[in-house]
């Protein structure tokens, strides 16, 4: 983190140079890569949880109860793939999220010490406060926003096609116990029919061969980019866009903020006030933790409203996925809805859980990242 300014204010200091550059890059992307691979199965819920609240409730009852029932389903139909289904798009997107957000980061701070210079030329040495350097943070998620959304977009389809709710009219939906009938099941797995309308006959009949087959089926990330540009042109890539600038901005705002304020904090406290000095790992790893419920609280809503506007494509009948898609896009309508037919409960599906994985991986992602500044520092 380039939190202080420890050099003379130049008329370049606007500049990141390329060795600060690489290291934010690389540094950030390692980062990424642990903590995605730790929390993904949480995430994956979360989705879930999410998706669902669009989803028509079978005899008043959602699929999925809460985040350990969600957890547990999907280990039981999809077996331990089922947890990491989709992951190599989300694990790429978290390493260029990441390295993208400190590279960004530390390009703001670097903006506002050099406007900061030019208003107060008698500065040699400028520590940017806590709210300049929350603005830094939230520029860096507006960056951000526009790489994640596609990304995002790819995971958020991925990890709903097994549950899949609709079918055909003589298949029951998934919510529902069905009889092992096998000449339904042999109709479910024809050459010819359609993979998504066909899931829930599959695991219901508590075949894992029958549900594997299906799963290889299903479209891979580079097939699910290539379906929605040809549905919805490039525009479609940035579907739900609103809710990742608002959740961005916002949460890496209060993310990098928050982690600041308490890393400072921690380490005056054990060095004393302005006593410069490397923080410890568990310095390190209380800030990021703590930061990483802060980020995920900030702006909950908006992360539920764009995971529902992202997946809600993939849980239509395919003859009405279009005209549903071109009706409920808008952000703030999709908000509407949700919030008529849940409440502000619904709003917040999966906050608990997400809040539960965001802290210990935020620390491991500042762990991760103050350490090798610290080692190649």
């Amino acid at each position: 983190m380039h939190s202080s300014g420890s050099k003379g204010i130049e008329d370049g200091a606007a500049i990141v140079t390329a060795r600060e550059a690489l290291k934010d890059v690389a540094f950030g992307s390692l980062a990424g890569m642990f903590s995605e691979v730790f929390e993904y199965p949480f995430d994956l819920a979360k989705v879930r949880l999410q998706a669902q609240m669009l989803t028509p409730a079978v005899n008043g009852q959602m699929r999925f109860t809460g985040p350990l029932d969600c957890l547990k389903q999907t280990w039981r139909d999809e077996g331990f793939k089922g947890l990491y289904r989709g992951l190599p798009a989300p694990l790429v997107g978290s390493m260029a999220e990441t390295a993208a957000l400190f590279f960004a980061y530390s390009s703001f701070q670097n903006v506002i010490r050099a406007y900061s210079f030019q208003q107060h030329p008698s500065e040699t040495s400028l520590e940017l406060s806590i709210p300049q350097l929350g603005l830094a943070a939230a520029g860096a998620g507006f960056a951000t926003s526009f790489i994640l959304t596609p990304i995002e977009l790819v995971k958020c389809k991925m990890q709903v096609q097994m549950m899949n709710t609709h079918t055909s009219a003589h298949i029951p939906p998934i919510h529902t116990t069905l009889k092992p009938i096998k000449k339904i099941v042999q109709a479910a797995i024809a050459p010819n029919s359609s993979p998504r309308a066909h899931l829930s006959t599959l695991i219901s009949s508590g075949s894992r061969a029958e549900v594997e087959a299906f799963r290889k089926r299903l479209p891979g990330p580079f097939a699910i980019l290539k379906t929605t540009i040809q549905d919805h042109g490039v525009r479609g890539l940035w579907l739900g866009h609103t809710g990742t600038i608002l959740r961005e901005t916002g949460g890496t705002a209060s993310w990098f903020a928050v982690k600041e304020y308490l890393a400072s904090a921690l380490k005056s406290r054990r060095l004393g006030e302005g006593i410069p000095g490397e923080l410890l790992p568990w310095e390190s790893a209380v800030s990021g933790a703590l930061s990483g419920g802060a980020c995920v609280l900030a702006l909950y809503p908006a992360d539920t409203v764009k995971s529902a506007i992202q997946t809600e494509e993939e849980l239509r009948p395919h003859s009405k996925t279009k005209q549903v898609v071109q009706r409920t896009t808008s952000f703030w309508r999709t908000a509407a809805r949700m919030y008529q037919m849940h409440g502000v409960k619904g709003l917040y599906a999966g906050c608990g859980m997400t809040v539960a994985r965001a802290v210990p991986s935020s620390g491991l992602v500042f762990v991760v990242y103050d350490g090798l500044n610290a080692w190649f520092g």
